[in-house]
């Protein structure tokens, strides 16, 4: 209950009169049923345009330091994260990928629609990176399809580091939905995991015109804390050779 009010009374207007979101493709949302709703990762305020604009509920797996905090920030905090739909997930925790896995599984073996970004971190300096596979072991398990979206321009509203968002036009593009019922029963087939996450993030590249770095967004960052480096130079640093990305990821022929 307090998710529609969020949107539709004390949050939602207030966004759509300042940010004036533009959407393009929501008929690319299933009206009913599960869906994976894919999204590359610019800004902190990408989860609440994404769940503005899309009339069905929206839910995403969070960390759960949104749901711990303590005083009156971390009561707000929980707060907004629940009304919002956010599920917590501890990923400090052993078992924190298994969790964040079955989780999203249930949800939408529940028919629902669950936000997913695959780079699993905000990208460091606006490029797209990498996808983890586990949107593709959620697909395969749940049979939900997996729609291709991308946020444009909210890493301007409210870029890393700054806590005052800014006022900036927000664009919302989303893809036709890609059905990978050919891989029915290849659940656990890393290749097969690894082919539908890379089919996935060339969608997001086209979507939104972001440049593709073939590393983890989050071993990206853990270099530049390490090493002071700008995300530029560390890609430069960590990026493979075109030898070892043949190597390390073979052709998937299945379907």
């Amino acid at each position: 209950m307090f998710y529609w009010v969020l949107k539709f009374v004390l949050v939602g207007p207030i966004l759509r009169m300042f940010f004036r979101p533009d959407v393009q493709g929501l008929e690319n949302i299933p009206s009913r049923g599960p869906a994976i709703l894919a999204s590359n990762h610019l800004s902190f305020s990408d989860s609440v345009f994404l769940a503005l604009m899309v009339s069905r509920r929206v839910t995403f797996l969070a960390k759960s330091e949104y749901f711990t905090g303590k005083g009156f920030k971390g009561l707000l905090s929980r707060w907004f994260f629940r009304g919002a739909g956010q599920v917590p997930i501890d990923r400090a925790s052993g078992t924190a990928a298994q969790d964040a896995l079955d989780t999203g599984t249930r949800i939408l073996r529940e028919g629902k629609l669950l936000g997913i970004y695959p780079e699993g971190t905000r990208s460091p300096d606006g490029r797209l990176y990498r996808g983890k596979t586990g949107l593709a072991r959620m697909s395969l398990e749940s049979g939900a399809v997996v729609v291709p979206l991308v946020m444009i321009d909210t890493e301007k509203i409210q870029p890393i580091g700054k806590k005052i968002p800014r006022i900036y036009k927000v664009r919302i593009r989303i893809g036709v939905p890609l059905d990978f019922s050919r891989y029915d029963g290849m659940s656990g087939d890393r290749f097969v995991e690894r082919s539908m996450t890379d089919e996935v993030m060339y969608e997001l590249m086209l979507l939104s015109g972001q440049q593709y770095v073939d590393l983890y967004a989050a071993k990206v960052k853990v270099a530049m804390d390490d090493t002071g480096a700008s995300a530029d130079e560390v890609v430069r640093m960590l990026k493979p050779s075109p030898l070892e990305v043949a190597e390390r990821v073979p052709a998937t022929l299945a379907g």
